[in-house]
């Protein structure tokens, strides 16, 4: 069969997400996060549809890095894991990349870099209780000192950290790694970086200098409960298909691989062109909803690897070809990622490559 799975990237989003940012961001610089090819919605896409809006792009790994220098993007751009190798320092050099430095093992290689490659940027990574990357708030000040000794560093050096559970609006835990990253880094040059997304939401004593803002560009929300359309933006993508069959079934018939939906009446099951091969959660259980020309109508049966069943019977006027929304404008994606036991960040960077991706100026 032909594809028809569509994952519509709406420019028009990207920019007003990225001017809701500034506006709850006050005063502080935007570094939109772009890595995991900008969370499934498109690396160039994303970064051409907001170039010259954001201070600094943000990407997990050098190789995003080229691709947006080669795509003309002159923008500061921060490589949050920093070097993996020795030789990574001279190619950030090259690429004028900056590097975010979390481990002792990256200070040697530091201290050799050349100068005449040019000035380095780097950042340090302040691990205040997310405990994955990054040096012990008692080591901030000697690392500080340590990094401005070394002549190919640029004199420039910013201050990081990354929140746990900044989505828990009226928990302790990020109020007490705030004070941590207050406490190890007073006294010392250099920008402030410590929201993310949902702490640019609910933690404004944490915007610093820069916010870092990935799930928001896109229109996403990680705060249980509540879209992104809840606090103002707008869903960056819309995934979408058709229905290519719609079947008549007797009361009794069951639906699917091992027939675990049994019909409960006489009934139309619609059969609409996506599955797990699309990147669709496998996970998805009967009850899930997608939008049947704009009605909700519930998943039933299972989810396999190109199609997926839907329970018609409150839209009895639809037809074969009739456009089903699995997410988007009418259903975000975090109800979605709700019912299949994740969040929406899994959903959007799951897309494979035999989705069509599209463009939209909305």
């Amino acid at each position: 069969m032909s594809r028809t799975t569509v994952a519509t990237i709406h420019l028009g989003a990207l920019r007003h997400n990225l001017a809701r940012v500034r506006a709850l961001a006050g005063d502080a610089k935007v570094m939109a996060v772009v890595k995991a090819d900008a969370y499934g919605h498109g690396l160039e896409r994303v970064a051409r549809a907001i170039d010259g809006e954001a201070e600094a792009f943000a990407v997990a790994a050098i190789a995003d890095g080229l691709r947006l220098r080669a795509a003309g993007h002159r923008q500061r751009i921060v490589v949050l894991s920093g070097p993996d190798t020795p030789s990574d320092i001279a190619e950030m050099q090259r690429l004028r990349l900056e590097a975010l430095i979390h481990h002792d093992a990256q200070l040697p290689w530091l201290a050799r870099a050349e100068p005449a490659r040019g000035l380095l940027r780097v950042w340090i990574k302040v691990d205040t209780g997310m405990h994955r990357l990054g040096f012990a708030p008692a080591r901030a000040r000697e690392v500080h000192a340590d990094l401005l000794a070394m002549p190919a560093i640029d004199r420039e050096i910013g201050l990081m950290t990354h929140f746990a559970s900044s989505e828990e609006f009226e928990g302790r835990d990020t109020a007490v790694q705030i004070q941590r990253f207050r406490e190890a880094t007073a006294g010392l040059d250099g920008p402030r970086a410590l929201s993310n997304s949902a702490a640019v939401l609910g933690w404004p004593d944490a915007r610093g200098d820069w916010v870092r803002t990935g799930g928001l560009l896109y229109g996403l929300s990680v705060v249980e409960g509540r879209s992104g359309a809840d606090f103002g933006f707008r869903p960056a993508m819309t995934l979408s298909t058709r229905l290519v069959a719609i079947n008549q079934l007797s009361k009794g018939e069951r639906v699917g691989y091992n027939g675990t939906y049994e019909c409960p009446e006489d009934m139309a099951i619609g059969v609409a062109a996506i599955g797990y091969g699309d990147g669709y959660p496998r996970s998805a259980a009967a009850g899930m909803p997608v939008l049947v020309n704009g009605r909700r109508a519930p998943l039933v049966g299972r989810v396999s690897m190109d199609l997926i069943t839907i329970d018609l019977r409150g839209i009895p006027d639809a037809r074969t070809g009739d456009r089903v929304t699995l997410w988007g404008e009418g259903l975000p994606v975090e109800t979605v990622a709700a019912a299949a036991g994740t969040i929406s960040y899994d959903l959007t960077c799951g897309m494979t490559r035999r989705v069509l991706f599209v463009e939209d100026e909305s």
